[in-house]
């Protein structure tokens, strides 16, 4: 099977323990490993991405910058930077945040169960998404998205929902350890 369709099966503690098929393992609803990454601009805006209609699950949804599953013996941070490149059409460089356990299970019989390693990143240059991937992009101030989630919660992926308040806080966090 092509390394590109398999995922690294994880426990509760990030420890691989297999690898599996993208979508048994999403039917299977197995853990396993994942990625999201959030770029900001200089403003403080977050850059959002609206999933291509054809995705497999989520389509259409506004999330964060790009999200995906490395390969087996890819690390994560790698991934993410590959992603960003091939999703978005750009590379900057990010940093790690933090980790998190979500699961999701969507209308079609998918389920996302991810131990997912969360990025940031700054980037203010051109942006070149790969239309298969992406729908629209946009950067919007953490107070548009915020109003946007609490007024058009469906508009947004489910780990977007989780993901972007830990984001927040992270950064809050960061801000009083440099500053």
């Amino acid at each position: 099977m092509e390394q590109t369709n398999m995922l690294v099966l994880v426990n509760e503690q990030d420890e691989p323990r297999g690898t599996m098929e993208k979508m048994e393992a999403h039917r299977k609803a197995e853990l396993h490993r994942a990625f999201s990454v959030f770029i900001y601009n200089a403003a403080g805006d977050m850059l959002l991405q609206q999933r291509a209609l054809n995705k497999y699950h989520s389509g259409g949804l506004w999330t964060n910058a790009c999200c995906s599953h490395p390969y087996p013996d890819e690390e994560p941070a790698a991934a993410g930077s590959r992603r960003l490149r091939e999703e978005m059409g750009f590379v900057t460089d990010i940093q790690p945040a933090f980790q998190f356990v979500y699961k999701a299970s969507f209308d079609n019989g998918l389920t996302e169960y991810e131990y997912d390693h969360v990025f940031v990143g700054e980037y203010d240059g051109p942006i070149h998404p790969d239309p298969a991937e992406v729908n629209d992009y946009c950067f919007l101030s953490p107070a548009e998205i915020e109003a946007a989630l609490a007024s058009h919660p469906a508009r947004f992926t489910a780990w977007f929902h989780l993901a972007f308040p830990k984001v927040q806080q992270w950064r809050k966090q960061s801000e009083v350890c440099i500053g």
